[in-house]
């Protein structure tokens, strides 16, 4: 996808000519897992099984989803996080990287040192519950994810009508059936909500700054109100344990500025930057 694709989903261009023959594909790779699931009559503890049982609840009678349906709903729960994932994966990385040249204080040392009591405490494992104890990587994580959020955009449908007033003290009345479109890219840089915004400080979201607090819907990582990403969590788990499994391994150092964001793609990643690793022992 790219950032055209959400206002002309179908316009004739090689990606989207791409896309499409990849979902055939899928769908026939999908299609003849979910008929053997359901000719099987075997009840499996998966997702797929609970997509196989849904059935409409109003609409469509009731019916049981579709082959193609549900062929959907798997790349949804399969690809969604996917990018965002790795993406921020990616930015947390060279931002922390980047701040080590700040000395013994700086994020990266502080990961560094975290993941030292950690192991000191629970030995070499990890579960989710040790993972529950990396707050120092979890605040990089955020804080990355402030400076890149990997959607340039969301989106909702206005079902309310509703008034903004904005730091100059403008007021605007949002009727009803209109689309609001959100950027985070924009929003997080704000300087009247996020003090010295391009610059990366984790320290921010704890007391007393709790910059992310002060404000409804200052922070916007993974959206928010009542459709926000039902994957924080678990993409939390996955960038915690890729850089805590690379912090104890490796030491690492910056020889490039930290790369400039490419907007060709609809997940905003990193361009290239070059990154040197030394094998270690935390």
């Amino acid at each position: 996808m790219r950032p055209i694709s959400v206002f002309f989903p179908y316009l004739p261009t090689a990606y989207h000519k791409k896309r499409d023959e990849a979902r055939v594909k899928l769908g026939e790779i999908f299609g003849k897992v979910i008929e053997a699931r359901r000719a099987s009559n075997i009840k499996e503890e998966d997702v797929l099984q609970q997509f196989v049982d849904a059935c409409y609840q109003n609409v469509c009678g009731g019916r049981q989803l579709t082959p193609d349906e549900i062929t959907g709903l798997l790349i949804a729960t399969l690809f969604a996080g996917q990018h965002t994932s790795s993406i921020t994966s990616a930015w947390t990385g060279y931002e922390m990287i980047n701040s080590k040249k700040r000395g013994p204080k700086a994020p990266y040392a502080a990961a560094v040192q975290e993941q030292q009591s950690i192991i000191a405490k629970f030995g070499g494992d990890l579960n989710m519950d040790i993972l529950g104890e990396m707050e120092t990587l979890h605040l990089n994580i955020q804080e990355a994810l402030r400076m890149h959020p990997p959607l340039l955009m969301v989106m909702r449908y206005v079902k309310q009508p509703f008034s903004v007033t904005t730091s100059k003290g403008n007021t605007y009345t949002i009727p009803k059936g209109d689309i609001c479109m959100v950027s985070p890219n924009f929003s997080h840089m704000l300087p009247t909500v996020f003090k010295h915004p391009e610059s990366f400080e984790p320290e921010r979201f704890m007391p007393p700054r709790d910059e992310d607090k002060k404000k409804p819907y200052s922070y916007l990582g993974f959206g928010g109100g009542r459709h926000a990403c039902i994957g924080q969590n678990f993409a939390y788990l996955q960038i915690k344990s890729i850089w805590s499994v690379l912090l104890r391994n490796f030491d690492f150092e910056m020889l490039d500025p930290v790369p400039e964001p490419d907007y060709d793609s609809m997940v905003i990643g990193p361009k290239a930057a070059r990154v040197r690793y030394t094998r270690r022992k935390v």
